[in-house]
């Protein structure tokens, strides 16, 4: 002991650590209490070894009166060399999860080689720190356009009616498989788009229809997880702008078409009656074809599958006199049935002979819907009575007819000024 202890009152204990003597210091050591001398401070732990751990290391023999502890990594924490004294070494890593600490052994330094097990032990201390944060929704496998079709097939053909069926499936086969058939459907891009409608510049009326179908098929896939929601390439694609055929009757190309029905009627009675009924009620021609006995409720037609969904047909006393002609088969319900009743009739061949015999070749049948909407605004009907008689949802399509309202508001004006005009002796 040196001087300087004792004077200061203090002993010496095992391992160099001092014990106080003085009772009132004895009270204020959290130590273990020695029965006779005082409180014997505890031992500062030996830190754990460190060393760049690569497979030099692991493969030193142990020297004598080596005893088993463990070599932890300098650069990557949580990676450590088990040393044994056995000489069977191997890697480990410790973690702290969920506020256990964890020690996995990663296998033995003579199976694993450094760099793999280094590897290893990031990708564990990696998913330990990310335990419990959101992760990352796995994306979907994202398959071929073609392949992708056929699912949309299955779960939306159902929706539609058999003929937008036909017309979509064409779509699809014809135009937009053949081109995009072989692109993962999250990759079409929006030049593949603009590529496809100039191909088609010499058939624009084909890529006007087949492009909704393509851009519901990409708003599906986005619902399905296949690509990002709002990345619909086709959204905004311009449509090429075709002037829309408008053919009217006149009244003495009226009287050309009567006379022409009146000639056919005696081979052909049952296409002359449809012919007759979509003049009398500007319907389409599959309203009238596949129109139901069911649905013959004078003075209207209820039909409740059109195109517009449920809808009314006004019957004037023609077309009601013309209905009740028609004789009433048992084999079907179809007022027109074909010889089998499976289907209706269909007037088109017999249509094209009465229009060449009429001197009006370029009418088509839906025309004859275009005349009817012509002629009730030349009788001052106005546009929404239209609308409503055509069953139109949106008023944006009956407004395909102003035109011809302006026209006749423009006769009216003509007669009325013609009219002053007499009075003042100016002439008509």
């Amino acid at each position: 002991m040196t001087d300087s202890q004792k004077r200061a009152g203090n002993l010496p204990a095992a391992g160099g650590h001092l014990i106080p003597v003085s009772s009132s210091t004895i009270t204020d050591f959290p130590g273990k209490t020695l029965k006779d001398k005082g409180v014997l401070l505890p031992k500062r732990r030996k830190r754990a070894p460190k060393a760049m751990i690569n497979g030099h290391l692991a493969r030193r023999n142990p020297t004598p009166g080596t005893v088993d502890h463990v070599v932890w990594d300098t650069v990557l924490a949580g990676f450590g060399l088990q040393v044994r004294a056995s000489g069977n070494n191997s890697w480990i890593v410790q973690y702290r999860q969920r506020g256990k600490l964890k020690k996995v052994t990663l296998g033995r330094c003579v199976d694993i080689d450094a760099s793999d097990a280094r590897t290893k032990a990031r990708t564990m201390l990696a998913a330990a720190a990310l335990d419990g944060l959101p992760k990352r929704v796995k994306a979907k496998p994202v398959p071929l356009f073609k392949d992708y079709a056929d699912e949309f097939y299955a779960n939306c053909f159902e929706q539609w009616k058999p003929a937008t069926q036909r017309s979509n499936r064409g779509a699809i086969e014809r135009q937009i498989i053949p081109n995009f058939g072989d692109i993962p459907v999250n990759e079409i891009r929006k030049v593949d788009i603009i590529r496809w409608r100039d191909s088609l510049s010499a058939k624009q009326g084909v890529f006007n229809r087949c492009i909704p179908v393509l851009s519901g098929m990409l708003q599906y896939a986005a619902r399905l997880g296949y690509c990002r929601v709002g990345s619909n390439v086709s959204r905004g694609t311009p449509r090429y702008k075709r002037e829309l055929i408008e053919r009217y009757l006149t009244p003495m190309e009226y009287r050309r078409v009567a006379a022409a029905l009146t000639a056919a009627e005696e081979a052909n009675p049952i296409e002359v009656a449809i012919l007759r009924l979509l003049v009398f009620t500007g319907a389409r021609l599959s309203e009238i074809t596949e129109l139901k006995w069911s649905e013959v409720q004078p003075p209207r037609l209820q039909l409740w599958d059109s195109k517009s969904n449920a809808k009314y047909i006004y019957l004037n006393r023609q077309a009601e006199a013309l209905l009740a002609s028609v004789t009433r088969t048992r084999e079907s319900d179809l007022v027109f049935p074909n010889r089998s009743g499976s289907a209706g009739v269909n007037p088109s061949a017999i249509w094209n002979k009465v229009r060449r015999k009429a001197l009006v070749p370029d009418v088509r049948l839906h025309d004859l819907r275009h005349s009817y909407a012509s002629a009730g605004i030349m009788d001052a009907v106005p546009l929404a009575t239209i609308g409503k008689l055509f069953g139109h949802a949106l008023h944006e399509t009956t407004a395909r007819y102003a035109h011809v309202a302006d026209g006749a508001v423009c006769d009216a004006a003509q007669r009325v000024s013609g009219s002053i005009a007499g009075h003042l002796g100016l002439g008509r």
